[in-house]
């Protein structure tokens, strides 16, 4: 498949720029290849992964270091936390879900780390068609568009990559306490 052919060319990229890799903690699907890639290549690997998700059926063996929690959301803070950057591959829902809201958290300031998406074979094109339709009718504002980057190849994200998003002025100063005292007050639901 195309996707994992190019998705197997960014675990050198990461190995030889003495990245690690914190991910969402399976073993199965692009993330899989990518994650055993980055581990067997002596850089640190970190899944973080809820319980429900945990029994070994569903994400296979785990990879590196793994660090259960107990809800999707206390997934996604920890991993904001851990991470210096976001990569975003081919995906499906999930990608998506989480692609979105490190953007949304990135516009509200609670972080100020980059954004990018492996736009392998054009596969985020519609959505950045979509997102540059949403800054045209106003919805975002020019300055959060440019919390994203994109890039057909993994080198070349990761140059792109070496940037610091620039917020709009009216932006709130959340922390990730923030987020992760809301997660609690939530309950263990998913």
């Amino acid at each position: 498949m195309w996707f994992t052919s190019m998705a197997s060319k960014t675990p050198p990229c990461l190995v030889e720029r003495n990245i690690d890799l914190v991910y969402g903690g399976g073993s199965v699907g692009l993330m899989g290849l990518i994650s055993q890639a980055v581990h067997d290549g002596g850089r640190h690997v970190l899944g973080i992964i809820p319980k429900s998700l945990a029994p070994r059926e569903i994400t296979g063996d785990s990879i590196g270091e793994v660090i259960t929690v107990s809800t999707m959301h206390q997934r996604k803070t920890e991993m904001g936390r851990q991470a210096d950057a976001f990569i975003a591959l081919p995906g499906g829902y999930g990608t998506f879900e989480e692609l979105l809201e490190v953007i949304t958290w990135s516009q509200l300031g609670i972080h100020t780390k980059p954004v990018g998406l492996l736009n392998v074979d054009g596969f985020y094109d519609s959505l950045l068609t979509f997102i540059d339709k949403a800054v045209d009718e106003g919805f975002v504002s020019s300055t959060a568009r440019r919390i994203i980057v994109s890039a057909r190849t993994a080198p070349q994200l990761l140059q792109l990559l070496e940037y610091v998003p620039k917020h709009d002025d009216f932006v709130s100063k959340m922390v990730w306490d923030d987020i992760s005292d809301a997660a609690t007050s939530e309950g263990d639901s998913c």
